[in-house]
């Protein structure tokens, strides 16, 4: 790192900009360093599987990186509502391609045939905790990606509009349908989840008390 530059000290739009006018790496390597978990989890718990969402987010990573480098962030947004927008669409994209995938594989007299995952199979029955990314597994693509955005990773209501491309009330609906279909899943009595006491403090569940 150049000693006459404090990285650090600089906010997500100053990095960015010292990227595209110098093309300086070490400043957006700074903002990777600085979203890369959120950016990460985001991933993860949208595909569900650590390889493809390492895959995803470094898709994005470069993604981000050329369209830095080109000028293409406007500022019309926060740096990063713009990088998980570029990692959300990353990973819907290996989503789709898995869903097509999945059809492909199945045997022509079964491909009409909807599929729904049991949510009991997908939380594993599990004794002491409920697993969050098995139960947002059991969720459609797009109330999942606004639970993960607003609930579990604190984006507001209209920074998650921003990042999906969507209007704010859609958010909202889409998080309360999850929510709604989430709860016996996540009920504290539910044989795998936790005690009444236990769920106020454990930061895996999803509170309905979300934003939005």
């Amino acid at each position: 790192m150049s000693p006459l530059v404090d990285y650090a000290a600089l906010d997500d739009a100053a990095l960015l900009a010292r990227h595209r006018a110098t093309g300086d790496g070490e400043a957006f390597g700074q903002l990777v360093e600085r979203h890369g978990d959120r950016l990460w989890a985001v991933a993860l718990r949208t595909i569900g599987d650590r390889e493809e969402a390492a895959d995803a987010v470094q898709d994005a990573l470069l993604s981000a990186f050329r369209a830095s480098a080109a000028g293409s962030f406007r500022g019309d947004s926060a740096v990063t509502t713009w990088l998980h927008r570029i990692v959300v669409n990353a990973c819907l994209d290996r989503v789709r391609r898995r869903t097509v995938r999945a059809a492909d594989a199945l045997p022509e007299s079964e491909s009409g045939e909807e599929r729904v995952a049991d949510p009991v199979d997908a939380i594993g029955r599990r004794e002491d905790t409920v697993d969050l990314a098995a139960a947002l597994a059991t969720l459609p693509t797009e109330q999942r990606l606004a639970l993960v955005l607003v609930d579990v990773e604190g984006l507001s209501v209209r920074e998650a509009a921003d990042v999906l491309e969507v209007a704010e009330g859609t958010v909202k609906s889409r998080c309360a349908r999850g929510r709604a279909r989430l709860a016996p899943l996540l009920a504290p009595g539910r044989r795998g989840g936790t005690s009444g006491a236990d769920a106020a403090s454990d930061p895996r569940t999803v509170g309905s008390g979300g934003a939005g």
